[in-house]
């Protein structure tokens, strides 16, 4: 559980594989992009900064974050792709469009890592107020596409074991 001053990106750098020969996915929505895209350069400084080469590095956008399941299933059987990142941001309205885009979402990302052999992560922010992104992107809690880029590291390094 995160505490009022704790940085969720913190992680040790000598555990992360080196991305030098992976070529890395990354669907991303958007929709609220004021934190897509800090999320989107977070996953992208990390995963140079170990290694991965902006040409192994495709990305794909797309509407919404309901639309990241297939994106990612996309990038999986069309790119050749080691691991897929997936990019996105909801938060709670006063309708129930939040549990279903977020339960959507879950489960779409879930299937594609139980069925196939591409590992894709859940880089989705799912978020009760804007602040709270805003924190997840960049701000006081580190950034979720810092993490979800290590996490992809360590998966793809997992998957060629």
């Amino acid at each position: 559980m995160a505490t009022a001053f704790h940085n969720l990106s913190d992680y040790d750098y000598d555990s992360v594989p080196s991305g030098k020969d992976y070529r890395i996915g990354i669907a991303v929505a958007e929709w609220n992009r004021n934190i897509t895209e800090p999320l989107l350069t977070g996953a992208l400084e990390a995963l140079i900064e170990h290694g991965v080469t902006q040409e192994n590095i495709i990305v794909q956008h797309v509407p919404g974050t309901f639309e990241l399941t297939y994106a990612s299933a996309y990038l999986c059987e069309q790119h050749e792709v080691d691991a897929v990142i997936a990019i996105g941001c909801v938060v709670r309205g006063d309708t129930p469009h939040f549990d279903y885009i977020c339960q959507g979402v879950s489960q779409g990302i879930t299937q594609l890592n139980v069925d196939g052999f591409v590992p894709v992560i859940f880089g989705v922010l799912t978020t009760e107020t804007m602040l709270q992104a805003e924190e997840r992107a960049g701000g006081r809690h580190g950034n979720k596409g810092t993490e979800a880029a290590i996490t992809a590291l360590k998966m793809a390094g997992l998957r060629r074991k």
